[in-house]
């Protein structure tokens, strides 16, 4: 199965990551990254650019149209949003958080899903709910709600805890959490990345949730 991906977020730690499994996988054709402003990014033909408005009143629309011309008959398109503040999450207003998390991101979903395309890749974080004292947690539940109402197909939520070989994570953080178990611990960035390449070869219709012990078992099934 040959198949391309439309990537949101795609130079940012976690969205690096993702872009190096899908150029490590032979069937992806090509990835698309949709980014505010240009960027500096690997030599790979199968890699390409799009610089667009994100912030945009007409993003969704414009989403749409650049999804509708990769659409190649006998070929999969796929989508993924990495998009995420990183650590100033806690300079940012929670108007300015809803703007980019929930905003920018439903934006893109919704684009997506116009232009025909089935199968969604999210990165949220572990310990998304709405009723979380954590105004990150809370507004990580409403971004999920917000593309789960869209109804794909096939959605994968990923819930990463503490991410390990991110410039926004502390080195001494990072090994600490290799000392939590479950789903707040330690997780490294590649194996999100190679995570969401493995949902979309061999992900199972619905809406799924990986937290950490699920992506560590799909990237090490690559």
């Amino acid at each position: 199965m040959v198949f391309r991906v439309l990537v949101a977020g795609g130079t940012g730690q976690v969205g690096s990551a993702l872009v190096r499994a899908l150029l490590a996988t032979p069937s992806c054709r090509e990835v698309i990254l949709v980014n505010r402003r240009t960027s500096s990014l690997v030599s790979d033909t199968r890699l390409r650019e799009v610089v667009m408005d994100t912030g945009g009143a007409n993003f969704a629309s414009e989403i749409a149209k650049l999804a509708g011309t990769c659409s190649v008959p006998g070929e999969s398109l796929y989508a993924a949003s990495c998009i995420g503040i990183g650590k100033g999450s806690q300079q940012w207003t929670e108007e300015e958080i809803r703007k980019l998390e929930v905003g920018v991101v439903g934006a893109f979903a919704r684009g997506c899903l116009a232009a025909g395309i089935e199968t969604f890749g999210l990165l949220s974080a572990a310990g998304s709910s709405p009723k979380s004292r954590i105004r990150y947690a809370r507004m990580m539940a409403e971004k999920e709600d917000a593309v789960r109402s869209l109804g794909f197909k096939r959605l994968a939520i990923f819930r990463p805890g503490i991410i390990a070989g991110n410039a926004h994570t502390p080195v001494y953080l990072a090994l600490l959490g290799r000392l939590v178990p479950g789903s707040f611990g330690t997780i490294e960035q590649d194996d999100i990345g190679r995570a969401f390449a493995e949902e979309f070869l061999h992900g199972q219709d619905g809406t799924t949730i990986l937290a950490n012990a699920a992506m560590r078992r799909r990237a090490r099934a690559r």
